[in-house]
């Protein structure tokens, strides 16, 4: 069991530093992108309209994997900070919260974004959005949706991954 709790642990990090390499990315692209703009607009009186619509989509990106990277890392927000170096069975209570929070908020998203209320794939959040297209550039509006299953899957791999590793007590603070 451990050695499984110690695998998932490393996928879990490998996912991380994947996850922070595209965050870093998208925020590149996103400076690139708003910096075009600002210089086409007043340099040359031409702003282009994809790039401000690629810069909002590269944000989400980059939000989202940060979110997960920033959750991994244990830099997220959270009521009780001194709880995450505890220890013991107090460690374990606080890592089973904070896991079943994250849990209970992450399933629903992920749900939804596969199914509809329905039950049917087809009219899930990236189904619907596979059937739009984006209004100035020429992809699928499901490229950029992909972001929020993708992050918020991340998030769920890393806390399930933590809690893995506090409840055998082989917990990192």
């Amino acid at each position: 069991m451990r050695a499984a709790i110690r695998w998932l642990d490393r996928i879990s990090a490998f996912a991380d530093r994947i996850a922070l390499s595209g965050a870093v990315l998208a925020v590149a692209a996103l400076v690139f992108l708003a910096g075009w703009q600002a210089a086409a607009r007043y340099l040359l009186d031409q702003p282009p309209a994809w790039t401000e619509e690629l810069a909002r989509f590269t944000m989400v990106w980059a939000g989202l994997l940060g979110a997960s990277c920033a959750f991994r890392a244990h830099v997220d927000p959270s009521l009780f900070p001194e709880a995450r170096a505890r220890q013991g069975g107090v460690g374990k209570l606080f890592a089973s919260v904070r896991a079943a929070g994250a849990i209970i908020f992450i399933t629903p998203i992920l749900w939804f974004s596969i199914f509809g209320l329905n039950g049917r794939a087809a009219s899930g959040y990236i189904a619907r959005n596979a059937k739009q297209m984006a209004e100035t550039v020429d992809l699928p509006m499901s490229v950029f949706a992909m972001a929020v299953p993708l992050g918020f899957g991340l998030i769920l791999l890393h806390a399930v991954a933590h809690l893995g590793m506090a409840l055998t007590a082989e917990h990192k603070t």
